[in-house]
């Protein structure tokens, strides 16, 4: 889109005099007979102002291309005097020259007043989260368009429409007429949004027409000259939300919308776990052991790994042959939300058909697991969607258009801090905890205002000089102490209380500066959601030298336990033994080991303090479990968790391989009775037992547990006895957790494997 006034209008570089060469004239005597007097383009050659494809190119590459030309596209080389080519190569970049590098006259203020209020602007277009979300996202535009096109946009909005918002009237094969911008098309579904926000997936068998609107939604500017060049100035200035920008604390989702988190619609996949409690349980039971043998996948969708750049260091060379997706799928209304490094998609929920992308660079210098560009999934809330990066940022994303709405820094200070959590959305706030632990960081959990970002509360892990818990630390590793919050909580409601479990200390094997339990490493802590206040806490293995993280699920359960109705959290630790507490008081009702071999402690005591045996080179367990999803059904009242038998040794490098050949040791899938802490079934699991290829697992009221095995299979047994009902060899790791949820009735099953996101329903 080009200004009316067309190439005429440009004029000399400040500071350049007339007698260097104009570069207009020579424009119109070599270029104007291929690219259009105006550079607009003609049948013989391509515009050359806002073109995509030279915008942002330096002024020397575009003289060299067009002193050599480009013969096989048939542009002819121009042997000129350096300086005629210096004008050319010039006018080419003023012609792409973004809005937010130039210089324009109008009054920015004013054109933001116009456009939030009598313009009407904001009743369709979003500008930094303020507005509504039913034409595109206006909050680059600045940095994507000339002036001229954002002025042409204004005079002449279907001039040229913005890919996704083509309007459209959709009238379907049952009578129902629908209106709204073909955001996505293929010869077998039309991805349709309405002027409401909502999306609609539909089948083209199901479509009788599809009328292409001959106007666009949006008029024509009838404001006054005025009106307009402010309007121009203050969408010119749009370059998009900064890095540490809070949102509109104006805008945002209220109680009723944390309401369809708590209270889920039947077939929705709202949170990390599916529910607040960290259960992964679903009443879903149109699967079960009679129908799972109809199981199909229905779509997949592949996710780029690596982005941007690999990086070069030993824990990426050491991990990167593990590396796969660790997302897991949010579900709600029919819409998917899943992400990769760096990244966010929306898809259909039904065909796995992309409705809109989020990405931004990878950040380099980072250590562990953000390095490799691991991210857990996201969280949700009314017209947002929140991820946290690589770097430890937590953003906010506009749910229709997966554009920017606040970008804000967790961390104070420079660190190891990296990102990697799902977070977990409680009332009007969004929870996010940090990772980096296991070089060295000061853990945190904060809560932020879901409309602005506005940090609500902080819960460090490591107290420091003169808060409770410094006596627990002897030496000076405690600047450093570890405890990452790299899982998503839970939440119960009724209590109003947030459970979050923190990591190892650092160093984690070297304890000559950090004597004594290391508080709050290793721990479960209760809080008030709204202050972060300690309700109570609990460390399940004071003094951490085996690197034994308790970040994995807290599950929380509301059920008869030894003949009184209680509220418990069910929790197996990588220390390996499974505990089951009140956690309304944070009593201690149950510890007993799921691990056959224990050698570092015999029992938990009446205290809660593990009972030590004498230290050995040998101790077992390596690591019990991890992080994976867990899952408890109310109707067998069993507890579910993938355990790995075996032991780790004080060896060198090359004895820890050389014994790992020999003996790694040992992955199960156990079900345990959490009235006795027993093992009421398992299944050996074949394949690699290496630390990186654990998947969790997903219960349903139809009688199934879903989970990937080392193997590459994904497989379904009955969760009564682990009788094994249905698998599918997909041969790609699995490190994650399955989900379920329904569209149009219909239940479905999604897990991420390698890279790809695979999603099953019943054959009909």
């Amino acid at each position: 889109m080009m200004s009316t006034a067309g190439l005429a209008a440009q004029e000399p570089a400040e500071g350049q005099s007339s007698t260097q060469p104009d570069a207009r004239q020579i424009y119109q005597k070599l270029c104007s007979g291929c690219h259009g007097a105006d550079a607009r383009g003609s049948q013989q050659a391509p515009g050359l102002s806002q073109n995509a494809g030279l915008r942002g190119q330096p002024v020397a590459a575009l003289h060299q291309l067009i002193r050599n030309g480009i013969p096989g596209a048939g542009m002819p080389a121009f042997d000129l005097p350096d300086d005629q080519l210096d004008a050319l190569a010039g006018l080419v970049v003023s012609l792409n020259a973004s809005a937010a590098q130039t210089a324009v006259a109008g009054d920015r203020a004013a054109g933001q007043k116009y456009f939030f209020g009598a313009g009407g602007c904001a009743s369709c277009h979003m500008v930094f989260g303020r507005g509504q979300a039913v034409g595109p996202d206006l909050s680059e535009t600045g940095k994507q368009n000339t002036v001229d096109a954002i002025r042409e946009a204004l005079l002449k909005p279907g001039a040229q429409m913005t890919p996704g918002y083509e309007l459209a009237s959709v009238r379907l094969k049952n009578g129902q007429t629908l209106r709204g911008f073909a955001r996505n098309r293929t010869n077998f579904v039309l991805e349709l949004q309405d002027l409401h926000g909502g999306f609609h997936s539909l089948a083209t068998d199901a479509i009788a027409s599809v009328d292409q609107a001959d106007q666009p939604l949006m008029p024509a500017f009838s404001g006054s000259r005025d009106e307009l060049e402010n309007v121009v100035a203050y969408l010119s200035g749009l370059s998009g939300i900064p890095e540490g920008a809070r949102g509109d604390p104006g805008t945002g989702s209220g109680d009723d919308e944390f309401a369809k988190i708590l209270h889920a619609g039947r077939g929705d996949w709202p949170t990390y776990n599916g529910q607040l409690s960290g259960n992964r349980y679903s009443d879903l039971k149109e699967i079960n052991a009679g129908t799972v043998g109809r199981l199909r996948v229905t779509w997949t969708f592949s996710i780029p790994l690596w982005q941007q750049f690999l990086p070069d260091t030993p824990y990426f060379r050491e991990n990167m042959r593990y590396f796969g997706l660790e997302t897991v799928p949010v579900v709600v209304d029919g819409i998917m939300y899943v992400t990769g490094p760096n990244q966010v998609f929306a898809l259909d929920a039904r065909t796995g058909q992309q409705i809109w992308h989020y990405t931004r660079p990878r950040t380099p210098d980072l250590v562990s697991d953000p390095s490799l560009g691991t991210n857990r999934g996201v969280a949700i809330l009314g017209d947002r969607i929140f991820m946290v990066t690589d770097n430890a940022h937590l953003i906010a994303l506009n749910r229709i258009t997966g554009q920017l709405v606040w970008d804000v820094t967790m961390p104070d200070e420079a660190q190891h801090y990296g990102g990697t959590v799902a977070p977990l959305v409680v009332k009007d706030m969004v929870i996010a905890g940090v990772s980096g632990g296991d070089w060295g960081i000061r853990g945190f959990v904060a809560a932020y205002k879901a409309a602005s970002g506005e940090r609500v509360w902080r819960r460090w892990t490591v107290p420091a000089s003169g808060e409770p818990g410094i006596e627990t630390w002897k030496g000076t590793a405690v600047k450093y102490g570890g405890g990452a919050t790299w899982l998503t909580g839970s939440y119960d409601a009724e209590t109003d209380t947030l459970y979050w479990g923190t990591g190892n200390p650092f160093p984690d094997s070297d304890d000559r500066e950090r004597g004594g339990d290391n508080l709050y490493t290793d721990s479960v802590l209760a809080l008030d959601p709204t202050t972060g206040a300690m309700k109570w806490t609990y460390q399940f293995t004071p003094h951490d030298t085996h690197d034994w993280d308790s970040t994995v699920p807290n599950v929380l359960v509301d059920t008869d336990y030894k003949g009184r109705e209680r509220k418990l959290l069910l929790h197996a630790d990588r220390n390996g033994f499974f505990y089951v507490f009140d956690r309304s008081s944070g009593q201690l009702m149950m510890s007993r080991p799921f691990i056959r071999r224990v050698t570092w402690a015999s029992s938990i005591d009446a205290a809660g303090r593990p009972v030590r045996m004498p230290e050995t080179n040998e101790t077992c367990p390596e690591a019990a479990t991890n992080w994976n999803g867990t899952a408890y059904d109310p109707a067998t009242r069993l507890y579910y968790v993938m355990a790995l038998e075996k032991c780790d040794e004080k060896l060198s490098a090359t004895e820890k391989a050389q014994k790992a050949a020999r003996d790694p040791g040992k992955r199960y899938l156990r079900a345990i009775n959490i009235d006795t802490g027993e093992i009421a079934w398992e299944i050996p699991e074949y394949g690699p037992t290496e630390g990186k290829r654990i998947a969790g697992v997903l219960a349903t009221a139809g009688g199934l547990l879903f989970y990937g095995d080392p193997g590459g299979q994904f497989v379904a047994v009955d969760d009564r006895n682990g009788k094994a009902l249905w698998h599918i060899p997909l041969n790609a790791t699995f490190k994650t957790s399955p989900v379920t949820f329904a569209v149009d009735g219909e239940q479905m099953v999604a897990i991420a494997v390698g890279s790809n996101i695979v999603c099953f329903g019943l054959a009909r």
